[in-house]
């Protein structure tokens, strides 16, 4: 069977995003996060602050890490339903990937505002330019693993930079 791509239409019209209310897209788009019309990632970037924020603040950075290894496997789950039913390989609409790499670039960062908005500008600079292996992982790791790989990678690389920015910050010691 061969496409039509002479009428510009979506070769699965209506597979693109599943419906909002679905479990799944739920998780997947981060409480809808990434429904935004404009710049998807970073909203799902910026909603996953105020929650990294409290978790810090209330039970500190063991605990963060917990939450963004549970956004994983989690995220995992919910993309993997998400792309079963989209004809979109990596859907922009999908944030919980933005979510767990976030609270990984997090992690260093602890309830210093400095450190907290530089993880934040640092993973999406890492998420946005993807310099290998980050590009590695968005191109070769295929379905809901591939989708949230490179957005960890990210993380971490961003979490590296914080923790050097931080290290920096208190003079070196």
């Amino acid at each position: 069977m061969t496409e039509n791509t002479t009428s510009g239409a979506a070769p699965n019209p209506g597979r693109e995003r599943p419906p909002a209310l679905n479990p799944a897209m739920i998780i997947a788009t981060w409480f809808g996060c990434g429904l935004s019309p404009k710049a998807p990632g970073t909203i799902g970037s910026l909603g996953a602050l105020p929650v990294a924020w409290a978790i810090l603040f209330y039970f500190g950075w063991p605990w963060l890490a917990v939450a963004a290894v549970a956004a994983t496997v989690i995220g995992i789950l919910a993309t993997a339903a998400v792309l079963r039913r989209s004809a979109v390989k990596d859907p922009s609409f999908v944030v919980i990937d933005e979510v767990a790499g976030q609270w990984i670039a997090l992690l260093p960062a602890g309830l210093d505002p400095v450190l907290f908005i530089a993880a934040f500008l640092a993973f999406r600079l890492f998420d946005i330019w993807k310099p290998w292996p980050i590009s590695w992982a968005d191109r070769a790791v295929p379905g809901a693993l591939g989708v949230m790989l490179d957005d960890l990678i990210a993380g971490g690389f961003a979490a590296a930079l914080v923790y050097g920015l931080g290290y920096a910050l208190a003079g070196g010691t």
